[in-house]
């Protein structure tokens, strides 16, 4: 059942004792799962209401609880940013309600973001770089989830075939994504502390400086680049990769140079991810956007090649390689056919790793145009090119 922000501020007044609203609005944080309010009290003191909509919120909820719970004053110190601090929970019936204690700044959408600059850039770059910097125990402690690099990479694959299954993927964009979890070069990583759901909407800013970060349910041990997925849906491509930059300045040789390339597969493939979520809800309308998502980053990637994701050139269908080789125009003076080698025939011909890649510019190209739906619904991934 949604609640109203009135209801939130009255639910709010029983998990902290003395509060008293006199303002409140509502919040769009992750509207499938939970409903949010700002409320303002008596005292112009700011706090947040996030109530679980269903279990599994419910378990996120506890999930953040347990890992704020885990950070030390040490890593605390660590962080060149605020932490949220619960300040008191009630509990309805399975689901418990959490209030916090409003943090300092606000939030900005990503051409807000983007329009800050080098500066902004530089303070994003060294927020994600402090987060995989936290130890693993304190996640340890916390009793949160921790996977290695092969373990990601299979779950990967497995959720790629589960995908693959419901017929409703291109096929060009099954290959494109089964290719780069094959390449093992790519997933040659040391696993770190993982924010989980990093994005605009979990920075709050104050001029060109971060000064909070919240949204910490998914806290684990994992792959560092699902932090940077989200910068894929940002039109201005060079200040994402001033953001890996600062990265690498703050992370040293500890970063890995393939974040990026996991980076843009993870954003990629939340697509198909959202497409099974929403085929096992049964919502249509859901189903329907998830499917016309998929066709157009299909059609974008054909026409405009994509952002490149694997270490080892993807092998171009045989078809396609037979096809050129039939365009070839013969030597002058000659009316033989020219003699095709067996390397240049074969579909993984000149397949060649590159060695220390960084990072690499996706071709500037011009976006497709897309309708708008103001029935959308918020929770889907952001569409990438």
């Amino acid at each position: 059942m949604k609640r109203s922000a009135m209801e939130l501020a009255a639910i709010a007044t029983a998990a902290v004792p003395g509060l008293c609203p006199i303002g409140y609005a509502a919040l769009s944080d992750d509207p499938e799962d939970f409903d949010s309010a700002l409320i303002v009290d008596d005292k112009k003191n700011r706090w947040r209401v996030r109530s679980p909509r269903h279990d599994e919120a419910s378990m996120r909820l506890e999930s953040e609880l347990s890992a704020l719970r885990a950070f030390s004053a040490k890593v605390r110190a660590s962080l060149p940013f605020a932490l949220p601090a619960v300040a008191g929970t009630v509990r309805q019936g399975p689901l418990r309600t959490f209030v916090y204690k409003d943090l300092p700044g606000h939030r900005a959408s990503l051409e807000e973001l983007s329009a800050l600059g080098e500066q902004l850039a530089n303070e994003l770059g060294g927020a994600m770089a402090a987060i995989h910097q936290i130890p693993d125990d304190s996640i340890e402690i916390a009793g949160l989830p921790i996977y290695t690099a092969d373990e990601i990479r299979q779950r990967k694959l497995n959720e790629l075939d589960t995908a693959a299954a419901t017929g409703k993927v291109p096929s060009r964009l099954l290959r494109r994504w089964e290719h780069a979890m094959e390449d093992v070069s790519l997933w040659r990583f040391n696993a770190a502390v993982v924010h989980g759901s990093f994005d605009e909407e979990q920075v709050q800013v104050l001029g060109s400086k971060i000064t909070a970060v919240s949204g910490w349910t998914d806290l684990h041990v994992g792959d560092p680049a699902d932090d940077f997925a989200w910068l894929s849906a940002i039109e201005d491509h060079d200040f994402g990769e001033k953001v890996f930059a600062a990265y690498i300045g703050s992370r040293g040789e500890k970063a890995d140079p393939h974040i990026m390339r996991r980076a843009a597969l993870s954003a990629e493939f939340a697509l198909a991810q959202w497409l099974v979520k929403s085929l096992d809800s049964k919502d249509a309308h859901r189903i329907a956007e998830a499917e016309q998502m998929l066709q157009e980053l299909d059609e974008n990637i054909a026409e405009y090649g994509g952002q490149p994701l694997s270490v080892v050139e993807e092998p171009r269908p045989v078809s396609q390689v037979f096809a050129d080789a039939s365009k070839s125009p013969a030597p002058a003076n000659s009316t033989e056919k020219p003699a095709t080698s067996p390397a240049a025939a074969s579909p993984v011909a000149a397949a060649q790793p590159e060695d220390n890649v960084v990072s690499e510019k996706e071709p500037k190209t011009k976006k497709p145009e897309q309708g708008t739906n103001d029935s959308t619904d918020s929770s889907a991934p952001k569409s990438t090119d």
